[in-house]
């Protein structure tokens, strides 16, 4: 398994560029910008920065939590959560195997906060088997660690985690006695989706992460909610991670526009990923197809069933123009994951327009391929 991660090069004047290797490369907006330079700030380790108090206050507000806190990113958030339930050492925690708090963020659970992480075969909505999960919960104090935490993923690679197995899940914890934390980075895609309010989506959890970088648009930082004495253990954690900013108020300028303006425009990803991926589709490619039914949100994962042709092939030929066709006149940047899987993410900056033309160098490159 491997993940292509790509440098922006310069384009060609000439050249249409729709760049889909993440959401996290969409850009502030025009009026982030604008209440970014018009921020009122103060100290906001000394609890004095007004615009960060609001966007915190706000997020709580939204995902039904008591408070929240304003941290750099969702690594950091999921890191304190972790450190703030697995407060006692020698603990477990439980979470997919393919999760990001599994993969992708430096094993900091074990290398930092001393929590060993049980991973659980992820199913491809994101689930995992809750009787699994039941085997693996610790019992033996002497011989064991002390299981204390259930970590989920949502959305999980674009998909939107079922709400009946999350209630499922809140039951077998409660037995248990087990913490349930949220990895949200992007909850409000979740939600717009399924149509399910953020409050009632992580209403059985006990803390939150959600990002406001990704899809929504902001420069930096995620939010972390939870209950009050949750947050406030949460402050002494992240200042200690190196977490603690200053004058952060111009950041969080740009999370209020995000939440109040970006997020109910994501339907529009939704619909252009999705017209992406039928499009694809539509082509009835013996070796490049898309799964319909797992594109829910803003990302769509193309598969690659050739013994020829990789994902860093295709990839690499969508962002290169080898001839004078106006189709191929049009670079499309994505992410290869695997040998047989590529990865396209949609954000509020990829208009019709750009769909467009993303459409026409995807059917220009896959029917070279084909032949």
């Amino acid at each position: 398994m491997y993940v292509q991660i790509e440098t922006e090069t310069s384009v060609d004047n000439n050249v249409t560029l729709v760049d889909l290797r993440s959401d996290t490369i969409s850009k502030p907006s025009k009026s982030m910008r604008k209440a970014m330079s018009l921020a009122e700030v103060g100290d906001d380790v000394f609890g004095e920065d007004p615009t960060v108090k609001r966007l915190e206050e706000h997020a709580a507000m939204l995902v039904g939590k008591e408070a929240a806190i304003f941290v750099t990113s969702g690594t950091m958030g999921n890191l304190i959560a972790i450190m703030n339930h697995c407060n006692i050492r020698g603990c477990e925690a439980y979470c997919g195997e393919d999760s990001h708090v599994m993969l992708h963020e430096q094993g900091g659970a074990a290398q930092i906060a001393g929590v060993t992480l049980c991973p659980l075969p992820n199913n491809t909505d994101g689930t995992f088997d809750l009787k699994k999960l039941q085997s693996k919960i610790k019992g033996d104090r002497q011989h064991e660690p002390i299981s204390k935490l259930v970590i989920v993923e949502n959305t999980f690679n674009g998909k939107i985690v079922p709400q009946s197995w999350i209630n499922e899940l809140s039951s077998i914890t409660k037995k248990h006695s087990l913490k349930l934390h949220m990895d949200g980075a992007r909850i409000w895609n979740a939600s717009i989706a399924s149509k399910i309010a953020v409050k009632d989506i992580v209403s059985h959890f006990d803390s939150v992460t959600f990002c406001l970088s990704k899809g929504l648009g902001a420069p930096a930082g995620s939010l972390l909610c939870g209950s009050k004495s949750f947050i406030e253990n949460a402050r002494s954690i992240r200042k200690v991670l190196g977490g603690g900013m200053r004058q952060v108020g111009i950041l969080a300028a740009a999370g209020l526009i995000a939440l109040k303006e970006i997020v109910p425009s994501l339907h529009n990803d939704h619909r252009r990923t999705y017209a992406i991926a039928k499009a694809i589709n539509d082509l009835n490619s013996k070796i490049i197809t898309v799964n319909l039914d797992e594109v829910q949100t803003n990302m769509l994962f193309v598969k690659i069933s050739s013994d020829k042709i990789t994902s860093r092939d295709f990839v690499q030929r969508l962002k290169t123009t080898n001839s004078n066709h106006d189709d191929d006149k049009i670079i499309v940047r994505g992410m290869a994951l695997t040998p047989h899987s590529a990865r396209f993410v949609l954000y509020y900056e990829i208009d019709d327009e750009m769909v467009s033309a993303a459409i026409r160098k995807f059917s220009y490159v896959i029917k070279e391929l084909e032949n």
